[in-house]
């Protein structure tokens, strides 16, 4: 199975009160994400990482959170993700575009207006806004094939390729 998750900011105090999220302190919070992650994503599933994976949080800490997440990891870097055991990835990159039974899927922390195939029926799923779930029915709305894949969005947890080729009806 494919997932696609950004925005965990694991360790981030501030992230709580900034996005309004359900938690009461950061070790909840990142219980939860794990967990959610966990529950869904198995050892040999790919997770595409669309950014910012924790923000402030001492880098031994933040390994050791990584390596408690299932699956095999592929981090697109967003603007907080500046130091990290780099190992506890399959890779790391800017930007990437992804194929999955002809779909063409473009992968950026940012979300773009224009993207590889955009006017062929390629998807654009992106992070960094920390949008609700209706940011994302408002862009199906309107026709446009961008999706946050960001924990904010999407009740803390991952989404799979299946949940977002059904979402755009694919």
């Amino acid at each position: 199975m494919i997932y696609f998750t950004s925005d965990l900011h694991l360790g981030h105090h501030a992230i709580i009160h900034m996005c309004n999220r359900p938690f009461h302190n950061v070790d909840e919070m990142n219980k939860t994400i794990i967990s959610n992650w966990n529950r869904l994503v198995h050892k040999n599933d790919i997770i595409y990482i669309l950014g910012d994976i924790a923000h402030r949080i001492p880098i031994t800490k933040l390994n050791e959170l990584i390596k408690k997440l299932n699956g095999r990891k592929i981090l697109i870097r967003g603007n907080h993700d500046k130091r990290y055991d780099e190992s506890l990835f399959e890779e790391v990159c800017d930007f990437k575009v992804i194929k999955h039974e002809g779909l063409k899927i473009s992968l950026m922390h940012y979300p773009l207006l224009e993207w590889p195939y955009k006017y062929r029926s390629g998807i654009h799923l992106h992070g960094h806004q920390h949008n609700t779930y209706e940011y994302n029915l408002s862009m199906l709305e309107k026709g446009i094939k961008r999706y946050d894949v960001g924990v904010d969005a999407n009740d803390f947890q991952p989404v799979s390729l299946t949940d977002i080729i059904r979402f755009f009806g694919l």
